[in-house]
């Protein structure tokens, strides 16, 4: 290859290389070159076999990461003036001058004494200079020229983001795109293969692809399923040189979860459950717990129960809970063994999150039959009311019948019954019970001005389990017997005034009774016959006067007056 006259910038010192791009040793050579002219390395010819960099002045190269024996020769310089005869002295200045190159002060060869490395610097400016060895005077003037640190293949591609964390729907198409990879080579990517990465699947196969230029990973088969398998690890490589052998490669770990789509319907693991209730069971508590099993996770297990059909729809009712997403089986209404002893109940439990794209898979829902069986309970004797009222007269015989209470063993059993009654204080013993037929009779005389009213609680006990009770209220009303007379209101002390005309009411006589309304309220006044009579007063029965009973007392005659107790507002004499 020959060089112009126009490509000398600097025609009188010139800087000689002749580098061939192999990763083998460079061959370097030197020529004298005067202006307007050039001349040809000795046997060198115009055909080249192999890619051959062409003279260029100002530009040396030397292969990086050189670990030969001898310093490695870098090129030449030549100024037209050195004749040879070892006057002209060559000095080289600027980056690495004297430490990584060094040059022959006679010859102008310059050599790399240290392995260099393209990676952490890929050229370097120095200066030449041709200097008169005995004057040390400049011959020209100084040049400026660059050293290339030219690449070999010694940096294998990495992966600076992983180990990958990465998730894909199950169920997806296949080729679905999941992450893509990318790995970086350090080499140069301008010269050779030495930076050209290609990508291949080490392990995850046939599940997964990656795309050898992009790096795209994808799914690689129809309708994976998380349920089957949920993780994957995929290893992908990146290969150098175009992927050709003697390449240098790196790997990373692409990890793969395949994450949850609504594709399981719920399933009840049995079509046919029974449970024990007791007929103790309170209404409103939890009496029992069914489970659908669904193979999906989060939103997608999520579901509702409800009772469809069966007998005890009216009795129980079904909630769900949604942390455990159980069905909660409730009491609505009092069970009784004695009454009915079963109930059954369909159950179904149905997703509440439907995904359409999976319908063909459904229905999404699952239903279940549920026997109760009521659990026979001892239970307390049970009184024939809720509560009695009872009458008793007053005066009545110690040992009167009061009336009779009446409870039963509820129970298939039917336990004989005893009774007693509750006893606060020594004082409240009036009355008294039969043990074995529930009534009730006096133990002390009543007066019902005394007490008209009673409430005492009797219980009752079964005979095979005494410590079952069960208590009721009997209220006890004493009936009113005349046995009270009247009696007047109060002391009178009357006045009569002297002036009071015959006929005329001086006074007014009420009187009570102890008794109740229907034996007192209604009296009949009249003078004792059994005193003497006094001819100036008498007594009249007001008996238009109920129910406050009076009677009125009249003067006869006037001028007469009874002892006085209080000073009588008189009218005047007319």
């Amino acid at each position: 290859m020959k060089v112009t006259s126009t490509s000398c910038i600097c025609p009188v010192l010139v800087c000689l290389c002749f580098v061939q791009r192999c990763y083998g040793t460079a061959h370097h050579s030197s020529i004298k070159v005067t202006r307007n002219q050039t001349k040809h390395i000795e046997g060198e010819t115009e055909v080249h076999h192999r890619p051959k960099r062409g003279w260029v002045w100002n530009q040396f190269f030397v292969l990086e990461e050189h670990m030969g024996p001898d310093p490695q020769y870098v090129g030449k310089l030549h100024s037209n003036s050195d004749k040879g005869d070892g006057s002209v002295k060559y000095i080289l200045t600027g980056e690495g001058a004297g430490t990584i190159f060094i040059i022959d002060d006679t010859t102008g060869d310059i050599h790399s004494t240290k392995s260099l490395d393209r990676e952490q610097k890929t050229h370097y400016v120095l200066h030449a200079q041709a200097i008169d060895r005995r004057t040390n005077k400049p011959l020209e003037p100084e040049s400026e020229f660059i050293i290339k640190v030219q690449d070999i293949n010694d940096n294998a591609p990495k992966f600076t983001d992983g180990p990958y964390i990465v998730t894909v729907p199950e169920m997806s198409d296949m080729g679905t795109s999941v992450l893509q990879v990318t790995a970086t080579d350090a080499d140069d990517p301008t010269y050779g293969n030495s930076a050209r990465v290609v990508y291949s699947i080490l392990q995850g196969q046939p599940y997964f692809s990656v795309d050898p230029k992009t790096g795209v990973i994808r799914t690689a088969l129809h309708n994976m399923d998380r349920e089957a398998r949920e993780h994957y690890s995929v290893v992908i490589q990146a290969k150098d040189m175009a992927g050709q052998v003697g390449g240098l490669s790196g790997s990373t770990t692409v990890n793969i979860t395949l994450t949850d789509v609504n594709d399981n319907p719920p399933r009840f693991p049995q079509k046919h459950y029974q449970l024990y209730v007791p007929e103790s069971a309170q209404v409103g508590s939890a009496v029992g717990k069914i489970k659908a099993n669904d193979a999906d996770t989060g939103s997608n297990a999520d579901m509702t129960y409800s009772i469809t059909n069966g007998d005890g729809i009216g009795i129980f009712s079904i909630s769900t809970d949604k942390d455990t997403r159980e069905g909660i089986l409730s009491l609505k209404k009092p069970l009784n063994y004695e009454k009915k002893k079963s109930y059954t109940l369909n159950i179904e439990g149905a997703n509440t999150h439907l995904d359409f794209r999976f319908s063909h898979l459904g229905p999404f829902k699952d239903a279940t039959m549920l026997k109760i069986i009521v659990g026979d309970v001892d239970e307390p004797p049970l009184f024939s009311m809720p509560s009695y009222i009872m009458d008793v007269y007053e005066n009545a015989k110690i040992g009167t019948i009061v009336g009779t209470v009446l409870a039963q063993d509820p129970d298939s059993a039917n336990s004989l019954v005893r009774y007693f009654i509750n006893h606060n204080a020594e004082e409240d013993r009036v009355f008294n019970i039969d043990a074995n037929t529930g009534t009730i009779k006096t133990s002390k005389v009543l007066d019902r001005e005394e007490t008209p009213w009673y409430n005492i609680t009797v219980t009752a006990s079964e005979n095979d389990n005494p410590d079952l009770l069960s208590h009721v209220s009997v209220g006890i009303r004493v009936l009113d017997v005349n046995d009270n007379p009247p009696e007047l209101a109060r002391e009178y002390d009357i006045v009569v005034c002297e002036n009071s005309k015959p006929g005329q009411v001086i006074h007014t006589i009420a009187a009570t009774d102890k008794d109740d309304f229907a034996n007192g309220p209604r009296f009949r006044f009249f003078l004792d016959e059994h005193l003497p009579m006094n001819p100036n007063f008498t007594l009249k029965d007001n008996e238009a006067a109920a129910p406050s009973p009076s009677g009125f007392v009249h003067a006869r005659e006037m001028g007469v007056c009874g002892p006085a107790m209080q000073k009588p507002s008189c009218p005047p004499l007319v």
